[in-house]
């Protein structure tokens, strides 16, 4: 159903789609918006991001680029956020405000191109199909852990269950050790049957370099063998998310995620 903004602007219904999916992701690019919001053309994208922006639905600030440029960023006002229905609210950025650098943002950003791979693009499986995304803002009930996400997908009569992990190399070999303590107590423990549907999961860990891959995995690999499976946004961008890129802890061979079912 559309309906009439405050300043006149007809709301279409990919417009409430892009603003119930900002509560998941909190905050988008241009190219997410594209994702989410099915806008085939950046001119068109960029057209209605501005005009969402100017009625008061998103606030719009910039982010510097490595290559010394700004990018626009956006995220949910209050009004967006009612609209949307979103989890999470919008994040506290002036308008047009200008962050050299935000690590948090930087790392949502890199969660949010994992959401648009999982929810947005197709699996290249039979009969598998995306169920639901969780994003958390305070720690899983029966642990001290804040996944970055949880989602599920459907294959034939079985589910993938999977708690992700986006690493950009910023935390220490001893915190990253206590995690992945953490998550066996986790498994263990059987507290995720109740709290999510399913006893069993993963751990997708998806980083920033072969090296930190390497690091991770072999702190994962004291840990246990079980469980955790890595991956690099440089794979993920080169060989697509479902493809033979993931590295178990004590495995040297890659391999998908989902396997085809006989």
């Amino acid at each position: 159903m559309t309906g009439n903004s405050r300043k006149g602007l007809v709301l279409q219904e990919r417009d409430r789609r892009l603003l119930r999916e900002l509560g998941v992701m909190r905050v988008i690019d241009r190219e997410q918006a594209k994702c989410v919001g099915g806008f085939g053309s950046t001119t068109r994208a960029n057209a209605r991001l501005l005009a969402l922006t100017r009625v008061g639905m998103l606030r719009r600030f910039f982010i510097g680029t490595q290559a010394g440029g700004k990018k626009a960023l956006y995220t949910l006002t209050s009004e967006g956020a009612t609209l949307g229905g979103g989890a999470l609210p919008g994040l506290r950025k002036r308008s047009d405000e200008v962050l050299v650098a935000d690590f948090f943002v930087t790392h949502q950003l890199f969660v949010n191109e994992v959401y648009c791979r999982v929810k947005h693009q197709p699996i290249p499986l039979p009969n598998s199909r995306f169920l639901r995304w969780i994003s958390f803002g305070e720690p899983i009930e029966g642990s001290t852990l804040i996944p970055d996400a949880y989602f599920e997908i459907a294959q034939h009569e079985k589910v993938l269950a999977a708690f992700l992990e986006v690493d950009l190399g910023t935390e220490s070999r001893s915190v990253w050790r206590k995690k992945v303590e953490a998550y066996v107590r986790y498994a263990v423990a059987g507290n995720a049957a109740p709290a999510f549907g399913s006893a069993q999961f993963r751990v997708l860990v998806v980083t920033n370099s072969l090296t930190r891959l390497e690091s991770l995995r072999a702190t994962a690999a004291e840990v246990t063998e079980k469980i955790f499976w890595f991956t690099t946004f440089d794979s993920v961008d080169r060989d697509r998310f479902w493809s033979a890129i993931w590295q178990r802890p004590a495995e040297n061979a890659p391999r998908p995620i989902l396997e085809l079912q006989p």
